[in-house]
């Protein structure tokens, strides 16, 4: 499942979602991960995981589709994600309001259906080297056609340099249908970005899962 474009995915695509300039861009990117964590929760049962996504945007608005190898033990390998949105800036504030689908081609359907969809608003804003962003989701009908579920999470970053930056994350899941399934998580990383590439090391933790390190290095890809 596809995080907030996850933070170290998301420094080398978040220009292109902020964008304001009229002409079209298109943005590349690929990611190989020591573990892919989505809202403190592993999705390749702590094994590695190989990421790629694209994005264009027009202004303000934007589509992008993302992928990703998964291991449930239930045989679903695959991710992929479709997303689309309208990120405009009004008064320094960063607004972002979206549709992503969370799709798993060939996943068994014995358990139910995993495929679903999420609707999402964001907000955030930059004070110099400091910056901060709150962002809400909420899906009707969870993966595995579990209800309506929500989930609010919070982060805060600081660039230490032009290269060099801190974030510290939070997040919690309510889900409206499940009684006693909602959970916390949290996480803290450091990135280091030289031209295309960016290198990243990240701890997360929740109260339902293990606390686990991903490291990580992407490369992205703008044209215009």
């Amino acid at each position: 499942m596809k995080s907030y474009i996850t933070p170290l995915l998301g420094l080398a695509t978040a220009a292109v979602l902020s964008s304001t300039a009229s002409a079209q861009e298109v943005d590349f990117s690929a990611t190989v991960a020591s573990d892919y964590v989505f809202r403190g929760v592993t999705q390749t049962d702590g094994d590695a995981a190989l990421q790629l996504g694209a994005d264009v945007s027009m202004g303000d608005f934007y589509v992008g589709v993302w992928g990703s190898n998964v291991d449930f033990g239930d045989g679903t390998d695959v991710e992929m994600d479709v997303y689309a949105g309208y990120a405009p800036s009004v008064a320094g504030f960063d607004l972002d309001f979206g549709w992503i689908r969370y799709t798993y081609p060939g996943a068994p359907s014995a358990s139910g259906n995993q495929d679903f969809d999420e609707f999402y608003a964001a907000v955030g804003r930059s004070y110099g080297d400091l910056s901060w962003d709150a962002k809400w989701s909420w899906s009707d009908d969870f993966y595995l056609e579990t209800g309506s579920a929500s989930y609010l999470e919070a982060g805060i970053a600081w660039a230490l340099s032009d290269a060099v930056s801190l974030d510290a994350r939070y997040g919690t899941s309510q889900f409206d249908d499940l009684v006693g399934a909602d959970y916390e998580d949290w996480q803290l990383g450091v990135s280091w970005q030289t031209g295309p590439v960016s290198l990243g090391a990240r701890w997360h933790d929740s109260d339902i899962d293990d606390s686990r390190f991903v490291a990580s290095i992407s490369y992205s890809l703008t044209r215009n």
